[in-house]
């Protein structure tokens, strides 16, 4: 499929699909798009990206924390590809936290997700890997993994007065702490 957007935008339909699992023998077969995926992640200020989200409806996640304008308190970690990916959370212990998506630009939402994670997924060596995640990184993972369950981070959002512009999102950061 040739789309002109390199992201998928909010209103596109791949974004509301089940994301199909792959076929572990067949990783060689999905690496064009998990490269697309990187080069995708590296140029644009995210710091995750799933296949649904580059018109690909297919479980792939990459993880590539890094502070930059969007997050600047961003851990740094080094990308991590995560096929056929699922997660436990380790207690019910959530915390909302500003999100932003590069499907939906100009938004940033505070969504409440699990604090501590266990994610299994396989790597693209076709190894099963588990990543224990906690704060900004599960809050990552939970956001990506969304996408291939065809959900926006607007769908967790408990309040619609929890929706800001990115200006207005911006213009709060910068206001000084009153603790």
């Amino acid at each position: 499929m040739e789309e002109k957007e390199t992201i998928a935008q909010l209103g596109h339909p791949v974004l509301r699909q089940q994301a199909e699992k792959i076929d572990i023998k067949h990783i060689d077969q999905v690496s064009h798009i998990i490269e697309s995926m990187q080069q995708i992640l590296s140029t644009s200020m995210g710091v995750g990206l799933a296949a649904p989200q580059i018109f690909h409806s297919i479980s792939i996640i990459i993880i590539a924390s890094r502070p930059s304008e969007r997050y600047p308190s961003a851990p740094l970690m080094d990308p991590v590809v995560m096929i056929n990916p699922h997660f436990t959370s380790l207690s019910d212990s959530t915390k909302k936290e500003w999100e932003g998506c590069l499907s939906i630009p100009s938004i940033r939402a505070l969504v409440p997700r699990y604090t501590d994670i266990d994610i299994s997924y396989i790597d693209i060596q076709g190894n099963q890997q588990t990543l224990l995640a906690t704060d900004f990184i599960a809050r990552v993972f939970q956001h990506e993994y969304d996408h291939l369950n065809g959900l926006v981070f607007l769908d967790r959002v408990e309040n619609n007065q929890d929706i800001i512009s990115e200006l207005e999102f911006h213009k709060l950061m910068k206001m000084p702490s009153t603790h």
